[in-house]
Formats: structure tokens, C-alpha cells, sequence
């Protein structure tokens, strides 16, 4: 059986991968490449830079996040698998070079992140199909460009899409010191809609306590709380959540559940703990409870022909970047020759910190 791998293909340059305000070689890129799944391993190739097509962008990519999906795609167990060989990532932002003569949206210098997933963002340049990019504001923050466009839409539509919350109305989460679980704090925060969060306890608790509030949480407890009376005390300051969201499964997600108002709704995302999500006939029966399924992939294929939805949430999250009311997750920065370590550190268990490729 052949050795399964990842290819970091490294273009004709000198040094290390340029920074983000430095001018990259024209003729030449870098490229994480995997051409068959199962592992993470690297080698280092050369590679050059497509020619430029009709409706096409030349873009210099900035900076790009490692998420869980990512390392799903690689390992072949995600729901979107790429043809071999692919290049790695689907979340990232970059500065458009060039464009082509038919591209009518975009300009040199404009600020750009992908449309959809899988267009392979772990690489210095690229050149693009001009439908494939979102074209964002360059006046905020660079690493909350570069990640915007997974876990604040899945935020955003979470918050919006499955119940009718207003000031007041509370949202309990699990993983809440994810990337998704940190842009609900502070979404919600803004709308005035309450948070319960929960986290698994570890050996740093009290500082990851202190910044989930900082963020704007109004109650971070860990997943035994959930089984304990201290639960009675949360909710005599404020009323018993309509909207849970799942990132976990298993044992958390079932207490977390009980504590759903009567036909509120819990909505998965995602299945840390790769256990299933069993829920006690009774909440069926006796509290009406919804139970439903949410990813922003199938929800930007949803509403491919619906190009106001999506401009209209992308425009929502950047006001309220501008606004300070939504930072980037907690990040390491990496640089592009450093890669084997982000990746390593991605997959460390009770990671609170993103690791972002400077490219």
C-alpha cells in the first residue's frame, strides 16, 4: 500500500514565504497538495503560476486558517472530497493581482475570500474563476478576513435561521470556545440575546472562562454543570434558552438538551466527540422539541442563485467587525514554513487557539 501524503509545493523563490505586504514572485507559487488521504505528511515541490483566463483573478493569498474541516477533507472523512490531487483548504483571504479582461466585479488590490469550500486556499497564489471569490472590505483586520467566511456565517445563521430570538431570549451552546462558539458570544452579545456556554473542564479553566466573558458570555460552565443543581440558579436570572446548538454529540449534547424550552430547538453542527445524539423520547413527546441539522456548505448551495442572502450576511458581519462586536477566534499565527506544526498543534485536544497560515 502506497504511503499516503500531502504535498507543500514551494515555488521558485528564495528565503522563506513572503510576507503579507511584500510583492510575490509573478511566475511562481506555493501550494500545500495532498494526493491521497488518511495523513497529514509533506513534501516540498515547485510549481508555477497558471496563465490568466478570460474571467479569471490573479490573487496573492494572505493568510489562511487550519479548521477541522479541513483536516476532514485531507483524511477523507468529510461530506466534500476534492479529486487527487487537491490543494488543502477552504477558508482564507487574499489580494487580488490581476484580473482578467471579462472580470467585471474585481480590481488590483481588492480584498477577496472564497465563495464555497474547497477551493484550496493553503497556497501563496492562485489564479481563480472570478464566480469563486467574495470580494470583502480591506479596512478591517486581517485575520478576520481570513476567517470569515466558515464560523461567523455558521454563527450568523444559526442565530437567525431557526428561531425568532429577541433581546432577552437566551442560547445555550456546547464547544463554546470553538470558532463557531466564539462568534455566537459575540453575535449574540450584540443583539442582546443571552449565553449559556458550555466547555469541557481543563487544567486552564479559569482563564478560558475569563476570555469567553470578555467576549461577552453571560455564563460559561463546564459539561458536569449541566447535571447539577447549579443549573436552577442560571435560570433565575434568565429564562430557559429556545435555541441549543450542538458541536459535540454524545452524553453533553443529551443534558444540554433538558434544559431546552418546550418546542425550542437544538440545532448539530458538528460531532466532536463522534458519538451519536440521543435524545429521551419524553422531549419529543411532552416538550414538542425540534431537532435539526445545520452546514454552511449546503447552505451556500442552497442559496447559490440568491446572491442577496448571502452579500446581505457577509455585509451584517463586516459592520459588525467594524463596529468592534466581532473579533477573529483566538489565532497562532504561523508562517508558511511552519506548516507541520500548525498542523500538529490543530489537533491538540483543548485547543482554543486557530492556527493561521501567514502566506
Amino acid at each position: 500500500m502506497s504511503r499516503a501524503g500531502a504535498w507543500l509545493c514551494k515555488g521558485l523563490t528564495r528565503g522563506a514565504a513572503a510576507a503579507p505586504s511584500e510583492q510575490p514572485n509573478p511566475d511562481t507559487k506555493e501550494e500545500m497538495i495532498f494526493k491521497n488521504r488518511c495523513s497529514l505528511s509533506s513534501v516540498l515541490k515547485e510549481l508555477e503560476v497558471p496563465r490568466l483566463g478570460h474571467s479569471d483573478v490573479h490573487v496573492k493569498m494572505l493568510a489562511a486558517p487550519i479548521n477541522p474541516a479541513d483536516i476532514n477533507m485531507i483524511q477523507g472523512t468529510y461530506a466534500i472530497l476534492a479529486p487527487l490531487p487537491a490543494v488543502a483548504g477552504n477558508e482564507g483571504v487574499g489580494r487580488v493581482l490581476e484580473v482578467g479582461p471579462g472580470v467585471t466585479a474585481l480590481r488590483r488590490g481588492d480584498w477577496v475570500i472564497p465563495a464555497d469550500a474547497g477551493l484550496g486556499t493553503w497556497r501563496t497564489q492562485a489564479v481563480f474563476p472570478e464566480a469563486s471569490l467574495l470580494q470583502v472590505p480591506s479596512d478591517i483586520p486581517l485575520l478576520c478576513a481570513a476567517t470569515l467566511s466558515v464560523n461567523p456565517c455558521t454563527a450568523y445563521r444559526m442565530l437567525s435561521d431557526f428561531e425568532s430570538l429577541a433581546p432577552g431570549d437566551s442560547v445555550i451552546q456546547n464547544a463554546a470556545n470553538s470558532g463557531v462558539g466564539q462568534a455566537v458570544i459575540q453575535i449574540a452579545k450584540a443583539t442582546g440575546v443571552r449565553t449559556i456556554n458550555v466547555v469541557r473542564d481543563r487544567p486552564d479553566l479559569p482563564k478560558l472562562v475569563e476570555r469567553l466573558k470578555a467576549l461577552g458570555a453571560d455564563h460559561v460552565i463546564t459539561e458536569d454543570v449541566l447535571r447539577k443543581p447549579e443549573m436552577k440558579e442560571i435560570f433565575k436570572s434568565i429564562p430557559k434558552p429556545r435555541l441549543a446548538l450542538n458541536c459535540v454529540g454524545g452524553k453533553s449534547t443529551t443534558e444540554m438538551l433538558r434544559h431546552l424550552q418546550p418546542k425550542g430547538t437544538m440545532v448539530t453542527y458538528g460531532g466532536m466527540a463522534k458519538q451519536p445524539v440521543t435524545v429521551p423520547v419524553s422531549a419529543f413527546i411532552f416538550r414538542d422539541v425540534r431537532l435539526r441539522g445545520f452546514w454552511m456548505t449546503q447552505w451556500k448551495k442552497d442559496h447559490a442563485h440568491d446572491k442577496e442572502s448571502l452579500t446581505s450576511m457577509m455585509d451584517a458581519l463586516c459592520q459588525l467587525v467594524r463596529r468592534g462586536q466581532l473579533g477573529a477566534p483566538a489565532c497562532t499565527t504561523v508562517p508558511l514554513e511552519d506548516f507541520r506544526e500548525a498542523l500538529v498543534a490543530s489537533m491538540q485536544p483543548f485547543t482554543s487557539s486557530k492556527q493561521v497560515l501567514l502566506l
